[in-house]
């Protein structure tokens, strides 16, 4: 196998439900807050059930200068935050953005459903086009959150844009790492980004898989691992971390902050709504081979557990068959709820971060543990805890499995 350039973390940016920036979602975390609360405006899609969801409050679009403001829908502007705070934290000047060492992985779920609605709604009255902004398609397109980022930080590298539903921000910070590690790129922003919409709730609610036994108690909600949950709760939001080549992040003296060491994403072909514990083990193997890491060497699993029945003990199954009992496991998705193609990468930054505080979360409204999500350690409490390599999962539907192994810097 040829020799790869090790690939580090030298900045992060998040929005979440608690807010603007990372130190904001950790405290979210240590505090054990729930960011859920209820919808009303659900009420208005007829034969819609869950009334709850975890938005995000307190941004200001208007700092973004309007001509790059106009083709941003509210993804893409949590996105060019977060963006922004990354590269502001990893050191990295205007010179670095445009030189073409810098390149971009960001995806969404799908381009802006509110956009879609917007042009639908208005378009369906007569069948005019007339009215359509020219702007409209940079918000609806597939890569609006890439494309914009690239727009309003003027980077001239690589753009990807991947878009793989629950999957996306996991896989983009894992394919920013083969770029690097491959001699690629120097450095990848990566990560992603999903803005709420009453008609993703909808999509899960059609399949059964999002929560509404708690309506009338948001903060109860959603419950992975418990024998009371009954789904998902949808949010939104954006995660980006800044990655780098380790030469490249010792000349410039950056402050770095963890280390990617492997990356993995398979395909399911057994079912495009079920999951295989046996397909996400595997995921999980070949992650540590690829970091060189055996299962033994990892102090955390911070799972995509999302709240729903299969899905839950599923990734149970699969982290018992990889790592035995031992391993402490948690989902953050009590806390922020599922923030979609935002989650991978927000919960790996939570995680990093807590990782380097030596803190470790529980998953918040995990009571009573499910029988069949038994056989895994599910911290109690928030506590110190000596973690050096963490495991990072992600899994979507259509059948995406994705791991990120992650570990303290220096480890030599």
């Amino acid at each position: 196998m040829a020799m790869k350039n090790r690939v580090v973390i030298t900045g992060l940016g998040a929005v979440s439900p608690y807010g603007r920036g990372t130190d904001a979602l950790v405290e979210g975390l240590l505090q054990g807050r729930s960011a859920v609360r209820t919808m009303p405006e659900l009420a208005r899609v007829g034969g819609m059930r869950p009334r709850l969801a975890a938005t995000v409050l307190g941004i200001d679009p208007k700092e973004i200068p309007r001509k790059l403001r106009r083709s941003m829908s509210p993804m893409s502007v949590f996105a060019v935050l977060a963006a922004q705070e990354a590269v502001a934290q990893g050191g990295l000047s205007t010179f670095h953005c445009g030189d073409g060492r810098l390149g971009v992985a960001i995806g969404s779920t799908v381009g802006s459903t509110q956009a879609i609605e917007d042009f639908f709604r208005d378009f369906f009255t007569d069948n005019s086009l007339e009215r359509m902004k020219t702007t409209l398609f940079f918000q609806i397109m597939n890569h609006t959150v890439a494309a914009n980022v690239v727009q309003a930080l003027e980077i001239s590298g690589r753009l990807l844009a991947p878009a793989s539903a629950c999957s996306t921000g996991c896989q983009a910070v894992g394919y920013g790492f083969e770029m690097i590690a491959a001699g690629r790129q120097e450095m990848m922003l990566c990560g992603g980004a999903d803005e709420f919409h009453p008609l993703t709730v909808a999509t899960f609610d059609i399949m059964n898989a999002a929560s509404f036994a708690f309506n009338e108690e948001p903060s109860r909600s959603p419950r992975p691992f418990d024998r009371d949950r009954d789904g998902m709760v949808c949010s939104e939001g954006a995660g980006v971390v800044l990655l780098e080549s380790l030469p490249s992040a010792l000349a410039r003296g950056a402050s770095i902050l963890g280390e990617v060491a492997g990356f993995a994403t398979v395909s399911d072909t057994g079912n495009i709504a079920h999951p295989d514990p046996k397909v996400m083990a595997r995921c999980m193997e070949l992650a540590l081979a690829d970091a060189g890491v055996e299962p033994e060497q990892v102090d955390y699993v911070n799972a995509h557990a999302t709240g729903t029945q299969q899905g839950d003990q599923a990734e149970c199954e699969a982290v018992v068959a990889v790592f035995g009992g031992s391993v402490p496991v948690s989902s953050y998705k009590g806390h922020i709820g599922h923030t979609m193609a935002a989650s991978g990468s927000l919960e790996l930054i939570a995680a990093l971060e807590l990782m380097n505080r030596q803190r470790l979360v529980p998953t918040l409204n995990l009571k009573n543990i499910d029988p069949l999500c038994g056989g895994v350690r599910h911290p109690e409490a928030v506590s110190a805890s000596s973690i050096a390599v963490f495991v990072k999962n992600s899994f979507a539907l259509g059948g995406v499995n994705s791991t990120l192994v992650v570990r303290r810097y220096p480890n030599d």
